[in-house]
């Protein structure tokens, strides 16, 4: 599981070092008006909501840091997946099925469920899919080349089907 995620992040990586500043914080294209920073950003502050709860066993999904640099600058978000990485191998030896409290705002108000290690980070890894899918909207709509074909692509979703 760490190997998939951890992969999944390097792609991030990748993207990164392929784009300008300009590109990564670009916030023109709709309907939503985010950029491919605020996106990454937000990938990557639920993995961190995870790493700074794990010992406590107590998961806040609603207190992410929100750094503005890392959606306004390349080099801050590769750091930021490289901080995250490192931390991900960290907890290699943690016990996956060990419980956790998680709490998040579901927008009609704050929950606390119980989660295993391995449900959160499997979560985590979704959610870091899904939102490479937007990116992928956002980069075609910049006339900018994925470097990698897998990008934003779930890998249980049939690529030779079309998503409707």
């Amino acid at each position: 599981m760490i190997e998939a995620i951890e992969k999944n992040l390097e792609r991030g990586i990748q993207l990164l070092e392929y784009i300008s500043d300009e590109e990564y914080s670009n916030t023109s294209i709709a309907p939503y008006y985010s950029s491919i920073g605020g996106h990454m950003r937000h990938i990557l502050d639920v993995f961190d909501c995870i790493f700074n709860g794990i010992i406590e066993r107590d998961i806040n999904l609603i207190e992410r840091t929100r750094n503005q640099s890392v959606e306004n600058y390349t080099k801050s978000g590769i750091d930021y997946f490289e901080k995250t990485i490192n931390q991900l191998n960290k907890i290699k030896s943690e016990d996956l099925n060990k419980i956790l409290k998680v709490t998040d705002d579901l927008g009609l108000g704050v929950v606390t469920a119980n989660y295993t290690l391995a449900s959160i980070l499997i979560q985590a890894h979704s959610h870091a899919i899904h939102h490479f899918a937007s990116v992928g909207y956002i980069i075609s709509q910049l006339g900018i080349q994925l470097p990698d074909d897998d990008f934003g692509f779930n890998p249980t979703t049939p690529r030779d089907k079309v998503i409707g």
